[in-house]
């Protein structure tokens, strides 16, 4: 399988992973706008490109498809997966299989309050948000909401200008200065998340695997411990039937008062997503059989509980030579 990764940046164990269940079966290529890219250094091929608003950005994609034979293409940021979701027609028609979701559901998860709405619409139980003060003051005079309350960008990620805000003319203020902020419950039950692979020719989840956050940092969950819970399957379930996903997806979710709540959804690889492989829950091999043509079964919690993931820092020594000589 010759597999595309799009803005690969700093996620050099994500392609150790998959180099570690295809091995040489496997070409791994990678693009960033970035000639500085960590990532490149576990790549068999390396391509610098435009940014992703860039007119030339997916016209230099489908080259990089056909100069490549790619057979499967993903990104690991959130602001192209709609991109990709767009272009899915001319990428198919080279044979690529896109590894991202329908555009419809990709834009519902890139648009925080739009996914709130619709979530709404389908009854699946979600953390209650409000996509401007005055419709939040309302809801607040009404007593349908109390202080503190968590603010965070309508679309964005990696928790860039999310935090807890304490009083209300704090929240008037902050969401003054940005308007773009939107303003959520403030959730105080256990903080999770589960990785999902949705089969490509199925479109049915296949893989589930569910951790608690232990610890986080900006972009995510640094520290987890898996679980099992066969409620948390069935709600994972339920979300997928109403949206159209197509590969991996991190789901983040809140278990508050014996119900689980939908945070949000990033239809790409998790930062933590480690966690799963490293207990054995292996998209690679998944996204291969995909590419294949073959039907993934459904192996939904086939991983042990507790086992606990912490992330560390390393590092990528190049000279300035061996990078420029690594681009194509």
């Amino acid at each position: 399988m010759n597999l595309l990764f799009c803005s690969v940046g700093r996620r050099c164990e994500l392609l150790k992973d998959f180099r570690k269940t295809l091995g040489d079966g496997l070409k791994i290529v990678a693009t960033d706008h970035s000639t500085f890219a960590p990532a490149f250094a576990f790549a068999d091929a390396c391509y610098q490109v435009p940014l992703i608003n860039d007119p030339g950005y997916i016209p230099e994609i489908l080259t990089i498809c056909k100069k490549e034979n790619i057979d499967a293409v993903t990104t690991l940021i959130d602001p192209e997966i709609m991109l990709l979701a767009e272009h899915r027609d001319e990428l198919e028609a080279l044979g690529v299989m896109v590894l991202a979701p329908y555009y419809d559901t990709a834009k519902k998860c890139f648009d925080k309050y739009q996914m709130f709405r619709y979530l709404q619409e389908k009854q699946i139980k979600t953390v209650m948000t409000y996509g401007t003060f005055g419709e939040f003051k309302e809801a607040y005079d009404n007593g349908e909401i109390a202080l503190p309350v968590f603010v965070k960008p309508r679309t964005g990620s990696g928790s860039v200008g999310a935090r807890k805000i304490e009083t209300l003319e704090m929240l008037e203020e902050v969401t003054e200065e940005d308007p773009s902020l939107i303003i959520q419950e403030l959730m105080t039950g256990e903080d999770m998340d589960a990785d999902v692979y949705v089969d490509t020719i199925s479109h049915k989840p296949v893989a589930i695997f569910s951790k608690k956050k232990i610890s986080t940092t900006i972009g995510g969950a640094n520290k987890t411990i898996s679980f099992k819970d066969e409620k948390l399957f069935a709600f994972v379930k339920t979300v997928i039937e109403v949206l159209e996903f197509n590969g991996p997806l991190d789901m983040d979710l809140f278990y508050q008062d014996g119900q689980y709540y939908l945070s949000e959804i990033n239809p790409r690889f998790g930062g933590a997503y480690l966690h799963a492989y490293g207990a054995g829950v292996d998209f690679p091999r998944l996204i291969d059989n995909n590419s294949k043509g073959i039907v993934n079964e459904e192996n939904i919690g086939d991983y042990e509980e507790n086992v606990v993931m912490m992330m560390y820092d390393s590092v990528v020594i190049r000279t300035l030579k061996e990078l420029e000589d690594t681009l194509l």
